[in-house]
């Protein structure tokens, strides 16, 4: 890396949240700058330059304090949960001569034999994590997944990696995979034929020992005594 983004600070005095309101409402960001060995310090930065330091990808920045041009990188950020925008941000000096870890984002590049055959291709991970110098950090890696094949993977291990750079994550973390289509599964056609014949085979006429109905009973046993009315009769 041969040029940094240049940040430019203000010291601030105040402190606390009220204090960070107002600055914000100015257009301006609360930072703290650590280094060890040294003391800590309140500071602020434009946002709209914050904004583009983050935006130009890089992870080392040149700044200027106390009448020294020095280096640093982001240590943590707090975001607004509804806006997502950056409210304060810690700093932290780097040294251009001492090797740091720093996380690089990740680029998917190339046509995978598996994605012609069908298949496919999802990343499993965003970032790595190298040790560099400062100075060598690189802003992201491009990650060739021409040889990806279907129902295969690529890890760590496989990335090519920038030089004066190692790899810090472990070697078997999955970066991308390369997967067959899901098949949706049809469900079986119905027969016609066999649904006509199940039909065919429900009887409406009542089974054999079936018990008559309840009108069935009155009407016969009306019909008995005026049979036996009648034969009396006749017999008079």
């Amino acid at each position: 890396m041969e040029s940094f983004f240049k940040l430019t600070v203000e010291q601030r005095e105040k402190t606390g949240n009220s204090a960070a309101r107002s600055l914000r409402r100015e257009g301006r960001i609360p930072a703290n700058y650590y280094y060890k060995g040294e003391a800590n310090q309140n500071l602020s930065i434009d946002k709209k330059v914050l904004h583009k330091a983050i935006q130009s990808g890089q992870q080392v920045f040149e700044m200027e304090l106390d009448g020294n041009v020095i280096y640093v990188t982001v240590k943590a950020a707090q975001y607004n949960p509804v806006t997502e925008e950056i409210i304060h941000i810690d700093l932290l000096r780097v040294r251009r001569d001492v090797k740091m870890k720093f996380n690089i984002p990740l680029n998917l590049v190339g046509d995978s034999v598996g994605a012609n055959e069908g298949g496919i291709v999802s990343q499993a991970a965003t970032s790595i994590e190298l040790e560099c110098l400062p100075t060598n950090v690189p802003d992201s890696i491009d990650v060739d997944i021409s040889n990806l094949e279907l129902n295969g993977s690529l890890t760590a291990a496989d990335i090519e990696l920038p030089d004066d750079t190692a790899l810090v994550s472990l070697e078997d973390t999955t970066i991308a995979v390369c997967a067959p289509p899901k098949t949706e599964v049809e469900p079986d056609p119905v027969d016609d034929s066999e649904v006509e014949e199940s039909e065919e085979t429900v009887s409406t006429e009542p089974g054999e020992g079936a018990k008559p109905s309840e009108g069935d009973d009155e009407s016969s046993s009306d019909g008995d005594s005026t049979n036996t009315e009648n034969e009396g009769k006749s017999a008079d």
